[in-house]
This record gives C-alpha cells, sequence and structure tokens, in this order.
C-alpha cells in the first residue's frame, strides 16, 4: 500500500515538472529578415559578422540575403538581355493533334 502511494506521488509530480516545461516554454517563430537593410549594410563594405550584430540576425541569413540579390541581379540581367534581342525564353513545341477537333478529322492531301 505503501509502495503505490509512493508511486502515485512520483507520478503526479513528473506529471507537475512536465506540464511547468511546457508552459514556460516560449514558441520559436520565424524572423523576418529585411534585405533591403542588409544589402545597403554589404554595399557600404561591412563585412558578414558585423551586419549579423548590427541588425541582430544570423550570418547565415546575411548570406542567404546575399544569395537572393544575386539570383535577382542574374534574373534581371537574363531578361534585360532577351529583351534587347527581342528574343523570348522558347516554349515547348506544340503538337498538332493537341485538340480533340484535329485529332476527330482525318488530314487529307
Amino acid at each position: 500500500m505503501l509502495m503505490k502511494k509512493f508511486a502515485l506521488v512520483a507520478a503526479s509530480a513528473m506529471l507537475v515538472t512536465i506540464v511547468a516545461f511546457v508552459a514556460s516554454a516560449r514558441p520559436a517563430y520565424a524572423n523576418k529578415v529585411d534585405c533591403d537593410a542588409v544589402m545597403n549594410e554589404v554595399n557600404s563594405g561591412k563585412h558578414n559578422k558585423d551586419i549579423a550584430a548590427d541588425l541582430k540576425i544570423s550570418t547565415s541569413s546575411v548570406s542567404r540575403c546575399k544569395r537572393k540579390a544575386k539570383l535577382a541581379a542574374k534574373a534581371v540581367t537574363k531578361s534585360s538581355v532577351q529583351a534587347k534581342s527581342g528574343r523570348e525564353v522558347p516554349a515547348a513545341p506544340a503538337k498538332a493533334a493537341s485538340s480533340p477537333a484535329a485529332a476527330a478529322s482525318p488530314a487529307t492531301k
């Protein structure tokens, strides 16, 4: 009988401890990084660690913003070259029998 009471008290104490830890845990939310501010700092010549410390973000966030800016610049350059040359991105070739009407009617020569 004493052993059952001890087990009940121990289980209750563990339950209370778990509930206390779960209640005190704060959820982690993804912080939005202002890449414009990061790129202003990069363009002023600062290093990744200094930028991260100033803006209170991680160095990987600084690198991610640099990567996004590089890809955006590449896309703008690519689209401006296509606009100057008058070319568009080639589309997939259209099949002649893709419409139901063309498939139903026989081709005559």
